[in-house]
């Protein structure tokens, strides 16, 4: 008879827009775990004809590429400069991500893989409808000063001034987040450094967590 599979350890990450939630998640998830990416979900899901129709039947088809495909940022452009506009994209398309996230975190568990890595950068404020923060053993908030996170928007995804800021007052406040958090991690060095503080921060975690039975 084989033995049941290990119980899987969830992280579920917090922080600012541009904070590498991303590069934080393959640090904790190397080499055997496993990042649920809202983010890529949601590339999948824009992917589909019937709501790339509906969203050109409602934003225009300024928001499509020359592939016909939908262009994120033009996307975004339209729906950050208007709440009801948001709301409207977000009814199409969170419905599916948050199913995708619960299959594949079911499918990690019953796998056994070790470390699940949850980043969903709505993850505090959506928790009524997708209930994943029960589902967490820690929660960690990235820590990154607002300057530093807006240079990387604006070299790493040609983002306009200010607008890490008008992204983020539709989210709770990082005050909220960090206290939410059980963990902080400081994100705004090297990746050599990042790496080197991703790996104290675990060995805290293993210091101060009691084990657990499957």
């Amino acid at each position: 008879m084989n033995p049941p599979p290990q119980r899987s350890l969830v992280y579920g990450l917090l922080g600012g827009v541009a904070s590498g939630k991303s590069t934080v998640a393959a640090f904790l998830a190397e080499p055997d775990g496993l990042i649920i990416s809202a983010d890529q979900l949601a590339h999948e899901v824009l992917r589909d004809p019937d709501l790339i129709a509906r969203v050109v039947d409602a934003f225009g088809p300024e928001v499509l590429d020359s592939a016909g495909q939908i262009h994120r940022p033009a996307l975004g452009k339209v729906v950050f400069e208007d709440k009801n506009a948001r709301e409207q994209l977000e009814g199409w398309t969170h419905p599916a991500i948050r199913a995708r996230i619960s299959a594949d975190l079911k499918r990690a568990r019953s796998r056994g893989v070790p470390t699940i890595v949850l980043d969903v950068p709505l993850l505090l404020e959506n928790d009524q409808q997708h209930h994943l923060v029960e589902a967490c053993d820690h929660l960690i908030f990235i820590e990154v000063p607002e300057e530093e996170r807006e240079r990387r928007a604006q070299h790493n995804r040609g983002w306009t001034p200010g607008e890490v800021a008008r992204r983020e007052a539709a989210q709770l406040p990082l005050s909220a987040k960090q206290a939410a958090a059980h963990w902080t991690l400081r994100a705004d060095g090297t990746l050599p450094e990042l790496k080197q503080q991703v790996r104290r921060l675990l060995a805290d975690i293993a210091q101060h967590t009691p084990p657990t039975s499957p």
